[in-house]
């Protein structure tokens, strides 16, 4: 059995297509099963949703004691560098979680 991995992402604009959004998450399933993961609920920040899927996602890591999750890149979490940092040594403190990131292949 495939250990299970989370995906989180964010979306820049109301105006997104679920075209978009199947791409994106296409993208993630693909990576996910290339890498002998089963990817698991994706979570998705969006502009206009009034709660946090970044909390949401904390949440279901420590609740499910799922340890991976994929992004499709950085900017995902923030823009800023300093940011993202910032964004993923907090999932990794608080959960013991593994981020893995799909654009340039790197872990």
């Amino acid at each position: 059995m495939q250990p299970t991995m989370y995906g989180y992402m964010r979306v820049a604009n109301d105006h997104a297509t679920n075209d978009e959004l199947l791409r994106i998450k296409h993208e993630l399933t693909e990576y996910a099963t290339r890498e002998g993961f089963c990817l698991g609920e994706v979570f998705a920040e969006g502009t206009t949703c009034s709660e946090s899927a970044f909390h949401t996602l904390l949440e279901a890591l420590k609740r499910h004691r799922v340890r991976d999750v994929l992004v499709p890149s950085l900017w995902h979490f923030a823009r800023l560098p300093g940011l993202q940092d910032a964004m993923r040594q907090h999932i990794e403190h608080e959960t013991g979680a593994r981020i893995w990131v799909v654009q340039g292949q790197h872990r």
